[in-house]
């Protein structure tokens, strides 16, 4: 196999992450793959010295045993990730790889990784990408990973897959995928134009032919953030950055001449409008102003039927829950934070449809490493980690937008027990009391 293997570099992205970069380098050190054949670059954007200091010792620990491993840091940080990727290509050591492996900071590929991904690129030469599966190590620790393990889970089992199999394209995660440098160049490389290079580099790609592997069946190892700051921050970017690139790309869409117009469509409309633009907004106004609205001005003239308020809502929910059945007794807690959640997301798409000035906001996604740790150093650095987090959380943990959702849905719900006929109170009450659980601070780890 040594002399059919291809040369590729694997890119690992770091930015003040300090908790996991000893498992992630060191899974990244052990793939099976002929060593001469391999380059890993560590690209930390670490502003932090004490961090940097950190990661490049453990890159000269692994480059002792031989592994060809270079860390490289740059000077500013300019294009963020994408920068740091575009750069990282550049070096000189890593011209001749044919391939590139993405992966950020929290994720530690299996050791058979590139020899169950790579084999797809070299069968046929018209695949730009293949996607692993993410699996969460720490979906356990709270509600809230719990949630975000039923969302990614079907965002994975049905849209990637179908994606996939019936149009060749999908989303790029921006982590766990394989590219082919061929590719990269050819859509015109990483652009730090939005906060989702990953997606507008799918997007480019896809609209110069190429096409798009999903490989559900490899799995990475990955920590979803547990705590709800870090989540709102991660969901700001994942609505508004495709909000923002599905205007900044129309055109470039519309105009482009090696797809055929039932992809361009998909792309525009499946993808970005229905899935980027459309799902956040409906949900916001059906759930958190229809509903509400109906309540207070309903009567004989507005009827609200069963059917749309209940029954195709609940139909769904439960196919979207069908991928996670072991969460199934948790879909009550999960529409209702999905309810209060849209509220976010619709604000951060509509900046980003705008280009308001949080549209290009980059925030790094803080994850704690606790599960996965089990190294003296990730503990203490856990230790002062906590301390810190401690401080932060007595000063502001009340969120303002959600107590004054509650407040408003509470109103209603009490109009529609005093005055109403239709039973909305019950709905109302819980997602108030939602918005109120969420608004004092009470979910996730604390």
């Amino acid at each position: 196999n040594h002399h059919h293997a291809k040369a590729a570099a694997l890119q690992l992205h770091f930015h003040n992450i300090c908790m996991v970069y000893r498992l992630s380098i060191g899974a990244a050190c052990g793939l099976w793959w002929p060593a001469d054949k391999l380059v890993i670059q560590v690209l930390d954007d670490s502003t932090d010295a004490g961090i940097r200091a950190m990661v490049e010792a453990e890159c000269r620990r692994w480059a002792g045993k031989g592994v060809q491993i270079r860390y490289e840091n740059r000077s500013n940080r300019s294009g963020y990730k994408a920068g740091a990727m575009r750069e990282g290509l550049k070096k000189g050591y890593a011209k001749d790889c044919e391939l590139v492996a993405v992966f950020d900071a929290d994720f530690q590929p299996d050791a058979d990784f590139l020899r169950r991904t790579v084999p797809v690129l070299q069968a046929d030469p018209s695949v730009a990408l293949v996607q692993a599966r993410w699996r969460f190590v720490n979906a356990d620790e709270c509600i809230l990973t719990r949630i975000q393990e039923m969302s990614l889970d079907y965002h994975f089992s049905v849209e990637q897959e179908v994606g996939s199999a019936c149009h060749g394209f999908f989303g790029f995660n921006g982590t766990a995928g394989v590219w082919r440098v061929q590719a990269l160049a050819d859509a015109g490389g990483w652009k730090d134009r939005t906060t989702v290079e990953d997606m507008d580099l799918a997007v480019r790609a896809s609209m110069r032919g190429w096409r798009f592997v999903y490989a559900g069946d490899v799995q990475v190892r990955n920590e979803l953030p547990s705590s709800f700051k870090a989540y709102r921050y991660q969901q700001h970017r994942w609505s508004c950055g495709p909000a923002n690139l599905m205007r900044k790309m129309f055109w470039e869409i519309v105009a482009s001449r090696q797809v055929s117009a039932w992809k361009k469509v998909h792309v525009l409309y499946g993808f970005f409008f229905v899935r980027k633009v459309v799902a956040h907004l409906v949900t916001f106004l059906f759930y958190c102003v229809v509903i509400p609205a109906y309540v207070l001005v309903g009567g004989q003239d507005v009827r609200l039927p069963k059917y749309v308020a209940m029954y195709v809502p609940a139909i769904i929910t439960l196919l979207n829950a069908v991928c996670t059945p072991r969460s199934w007794h948790l879909l009550v807690f999960w529409i209702l934070f999905e309810n209060v959640m849209s509220m976010h997301r619709s604000k951060a798409t509509i900046i980003g449809l705008v280009e308001a000035s949080r549209a290009n906001e980059w925030v790094v996604t803080e994850k704690l490493g606790s599960v996965t740790s089990s190294t003296p150093a990730a503990t203490t650095t856990m230790a002062t980690n906590k301390g810190a987090t401690k401080k932060k959380k007595s000063q502001s943990s009340i969120l303002a937008p959600e107590i004054v959702m509650g407040l408003c849905l509470l109103y209603c719900a009490v109009y529609d027990i005093v005055f109403g006929h239709d039973h909305f109170y019950v709905y109302l009450l819980m997602q108030s009391a939602a918005a109120f659980v969420i608004g004092f601070g009470y979910v996730g780890s604390q």
